[in-house]
């Protein structure tokens, strides 16, 4: 077995060896199988998708994902649903299609196989690369912000007012206590650097829920036969039914079992269109980021220039999966910036992938267990998760190249990605008022040529889109 795993892998060539592979696949496993438990609840409640199903097909594209970036790329990354682009799926793209989140997915099949044909000519890298990077930066940043607002919904920390529009929560309710407790302990956890802090916080958040319940402070829903409330409580039991059981079944949220369902018939070209550029923005952006941010925890994987030299084969990877990711029923699958924790710890090479694959096949049969953990669990890991893609932010050029003056055709693009997101619950409007004040600003200050040909492309597109009326 070791000479084949050698012969397949390169391990000694790589300066690795199985042990460490196989403990970085652990550890790569530990720090993201909480998305097992945050995809399914950011999904199912706007969808209306079934969570069982959305556990399933969540966990077989991290398996299948994962093992086909290890083969395509050899590299040691993850792949699950990503964050982000979840709630992009949730929030935007089935509102976009009527409501319909069958049509949805036949989208993202449809871009799954735009990408991989962009990125087997290398087209795809091309058009992430004319995006203005304090754009890119930014655009992580706004959806840092969205994933932190619906982790605020989520928890009831934050709720709709008819004065204010958004207001602080009931403080003394049961959830919205034990949530704060959880952002403490999660923050806790990551502050003293433990592996798997967010999923430990999920878990502790949990834990401290079930105790809750068990001395009677936390009371769940009363049901009745027909299986309606007749007593509300503060929300759903969090005893578990059971420990170990088959997966839930992926008819539910099949593509193909569902393909009647489909309708683009009340749905304009343009806006399919530009749901298509953006989600191959943000996708681009997200895997070519995160696998360069992985790979600058090992100096060996990137080339002098800084640039990761098999870029081309994560992206084709990561385009394949989007793909599959739809006809199996979740939103798009990217690469994980999780797969960090992995190369910490010496992996190196597609391994990784493998013993991550096989661990996310073993946790497909506790479903029960991940069935009980509530949203005011899950909601500390998506603040969390929203700090992280934040703190990108000082990197964003404010000021000129000189550091004196705001730059104010860098600065407000960037400002109005981050602050639109948010406030408009669409990441499509912060990208779309992004990239037209950044041409408009650069156009009427005499800056043209630092407008890419792409960039005018697609600002003309959404100034079309936003005035058309079809």
């Amino acid at each position: 077995m070791g000479d084949f795993l050698e012969k397949c892998f390169k391990l000694k060539e790589n300066k690795t060896s199985i042990k460490t592979e196989v403990l970085a696949g652990a550890t790569t496993f530990v720090t993201m199988v909480y998305i097992l438990i945050v995809n399914p609840n950011i999904l199912s409640g706007p969808t209306g998708m079934p969570w069982g199903g959305l556990f399933t097909a969540t966990a077989i594209m991290c398996i299948l994902g994962t093992i086909l970036m290890a083969v395509i790329s050899k590299y040691p990354f993850a792949l699950a649903p990503g964050m982000g682009l979840n709630a992009f799926f949730a929030y935007v793209v089935v509102s976009s299609m009527g409501g319909s989140w069958h049509t949805a997915l036949l989208l993202l099949l449809l871009q799954g196989v735009g990408f991989v044909i962009l990125a087997s000519v290398k087209f795809r890298e091309k058009i992430f690369e004319a995006i203005p990077k304090s754009m890119k930066l930014a655009i992580g940043v706004g959806i840092g912000l969205f994933i932190m607002h619906i982790g605020l919904q989520n928890a009831e920390f934050i709720i709709g007012n008819p004065a204010t529009k958004v207001a602080l929560g009931d403080m003394t309710s049961v959830p919205v206590v034990l949530f704060m407790l959880g952002v403490l302990l999660t923050g806790f956890l990551l502050a003293r650097k433990i592996r798997g802090g967010l999923l430990l916080g999920i878990l502790g958040t949990y834990l401290m829920g079930l105790i809750c319940q068990l001395v009677g402070i936390y009371k769940p829903h009363v049901f009745g036969e027909n299986g309606g409330i007749v007593e509300t409580g503060h929300g759903f039991s969090l005893i578990p039914s059971g420990i170990v059981s088959l997966p839930p079944s992926l008819a539910e949220v099949n593509l193909l079992t569902n393909f009647d369902k489909v309708n683009f018939s009340d749905i304009s070209v343009f806006t399919i269109i530009s749901l298509m550029i953006i989600l191959l923005i943000v996708d681009g952006m997200d895997t070519v980021g995160t696998a360069i941010g992985v790979s600058e925890k090992c100096e060996d994987f990137l080339d002098e220039k800084g640039d990761l030299p098999r870029k081309g084969k994560v992206l084709l990877a990561d385009a394949i999966t989007t793909g599959m990711g739809a006809m199996f029923g979740t939103s798009t699958v990217t690469t994980y910036i999780e797969s960090a924790a992995g190369v910490q710890v010496g992996g190196r090479t597609g391994l990784v992938g493998f013993v991550v694959a096989i661990l996310f096949a073993i946790a497909m049969f506790f479903s029960p267990i991940f069935f009980a953990i509530p949203a005011f669990a899950t909601a500390p890991a998506l603040v969390f998760v929203g700090l992280f893609m934040t703190t990108t932010v000082a990197k964003i050029m404010w000021n000129d190249a000189k550091g004196g003056d705001i730059d104010f055709t860098e600065a407000l693009p960037a400002f109005l990605i981050i602050v639109l997101m948010p406030l408009t619950y669409s990441i499509s409007n912060g990208i779309i008022f992004g990239v037209i004040s950044f041409v408009a600003l650069k156009l009427f200050t005499g800056r043209y040529k630092e407008i890419s040909i792409v960039m005018y492309i697609l600002a003309a597109f959404f100034i079309f889109k936003l005035v058309s009326p079809f």
